[in-house]
């Protein structure tokens, strides 16, 4: 597989975006809270709209389960340039009038290293369908959020993506040092051998496979190559990043361990605080002039989403900031109403209550978790919820004896973890289902055979102060906002 030279990349990306880098980067909060509408309304204002690619073919198939309302995945698959692959959607997921009340979603297989065609069909049309729809309207640009952990649907999603027109991929939750080339042989229409981390690997030849010209049943079109924009938390990766010649990315999304969702660990040994959070200090923090001196644009994350904010960013040499708390709780947004709801007054009274918690995720990484009443952010919420592992989107692979691949995940049942996979009883200790609790989150929990429902897990960053600054701006008698409103909170007007 032949890469274009850094060069070509970014004249490529230029010439597939606007000109004008955006001061704002909406935050791309999965599952589904950064969904189609918010990116499409920020988007609208001429700053960089995000939609989240984590579980983004679950919530396609679950929208159509519900009766897609308002026609819109409908909407967007009829565009989709492979109509057979869309027909066939509709036909498998979509319910005329939704499911009965109590009736459980049905569940798309899990992704393996070896994806069953169907399967990357469904991933590559809900690329392409959350994308279409965020771009639709406008002439805004549009990016798409990628967790490098979540590895296996990332070609296809991306491939999808690629294929509605996506502007920029944003890519963290790890390193991503492969994703240019990825990109580049996407845009071209290569065949794709995606290397696949395993666990207790004696060799490197684990791989995901994708062919767009069998997608298409012939040659693949060219496309555009997004710009390519890096999330990360340290000097180390963005200069490793920046003189790699085939890693260079487009630019730099500098997150700070304030921003919600998962962080980067503490560098060092784990050290807690009293309330079992782990701590960061002066060794964590970015140079922001050796990041400049990389010469490559960037915009700061975590702490930065308000005026003073963006100014600070500004003199520090950034484009602009990330912001994603005061978007997730934002009118448009796709976190669930009643939760919204309820994290908004939570927000306004003053008892706003984030905890980084270093267990809760299964991917290892801290996470941030508001405290919200009857989400599993309440011990008895998650001491009453069985463990269940039905998604699978982070499990992770590993090496059996003999050299196949077995999957697992801390959060399934214990028994299972530790029997037959071999694993530790001690990583499973305080883990959540985030796979399920998210969707959850995103208004689509699963409903199960004893009439319980999946619960939700809110996750916000540590600094509330925009919100309340933003209702109160807005005259104190509002009980939401828009995100144009947000946009416009920010950049001062």
């Amino acid at each position: 597989m032949g890469h274009s030279t850094p060069a070509a990349r970014l004249q490529a990306s230029a010439d597939a975006t606007s000109p004008a880098l955006p001061a704002i980067i909406q935050g791309g909060m999965g599952v589904a809270v950064s969904d189609w509408r918010l990116a499409n309304a920020v988007a609208r204002t001429g700053q960089l709209g995000v939609v989240s690619g984590t579980a983004i073919d679950v919530m396609c198939v679950r929208r159509l389960q519900d009766g897609d309302p308002g026609g819109h995945v409908r909407r967007a698959l009829a565009q989709f340039p492979v109509p057979m692959i869309a027909e066939q959607l509709v036909e498998t997921y979509y319910l005329d009038g939704g499911r009965v009340d109590g009736a459980p979603y049905r569940n798309i297989p899990m992704f393996s290293a070896r994806p069953a065609r169907r399967l990357q069909e469904l991933a590559v049309a809900a690329g392409f369908v959350e994308v279409f729809l965020a771009k639709e309207g406008h002439d805004g640009p549009v990016g798409i959020n990628l967790l490098r952990k979540i590895e296996a649907p990332i070609p296809f999603i991306l491939y999808g993506a690629m294929l509605a027109g996506v502007d920029a991929v944003l890519v963290g939750a790890g390193n991503p040092h492969e994703l240019p080339g990825l990109m580049d042989d996407l845009a071209s229409g290569s065949d794709i051998t995606w290397a696949l981390r395993v666990q207790q690997a004696t060799h490197n030849d684990h791989a995901i496979e994708f062919s767009p010209a069998e997608l298409f049943g012939g040659a693949p079109p060219a496309l555009p190559r997004p710009r390519f924009l890096a999330i990360v938390a340290s000097n180390d990766l963005a200069e490793g990043l920046a003189t790699s010649p085939n890693a260079r990315p487009d630019g730099f999304i500098v997150e700070g361990p304030p921003a919600g969702g998962h962080n980067a660990p503490p560098r060092g040994p784990r050290r807690l605080d009293e309330r079992d959070q782990p701590i960061y200090d002066a060794q964590d923090e970015v140079d922001l002039g050796a990041l400049a001196a990389l010469g490559l644009p960037f915009w700061l994350a975590g702490r930065y989403g308000t005026p003073a904010g963006l100014q600070q960013a500004w003199a520090a040499g950034a484009v602009g900031v990330q912001a994603g708390t005061v978007f997730a709780l934002c009118e448009e947004s796709g976190m669930a109403a009643k939760l919204k709801r309820d994290a908004l007054e939570i927000v306004r009274s003053g008892n706003g209550d984030v905890r980084t918690d270093w267990r809760v995720s299964p991917t290892g990484f801290p996470f941030k978790v508001l405290s919200v009443p009857g989400t599993l952010s309440e011990p008895d919420v998650f001491a009453g919820r069985e463990r269940i592992c039905d998604l699978g989107m982070l499990r992770v692979p590993y090496e059996k004896q003999g050299g196949n691949l077995g999957y697992r995940c801390p959060a399934e049942p214990v028994a299972s973890y530790t029997g037959p996979k071999g694993a530790r009883e001690a990583n499973t200790k305080g883990r959540v289902c985030l796979c399920n609790a998210l969707l959850a989150t995103a208004g689509v929990p699963q409903s199960r055979a004893d009439g319980t429902v999946e619960p939700a897990l809110a996750t916000l960053g540590t600094d509330l102060t925009p919100v309340v600054a933003l209702l109160d701006s807005l005259g104190g008698e509002r009980d939401s906002y828009t995100a144009a409103e947000v946009v416009d909170y920010l950049l001062g007007r």
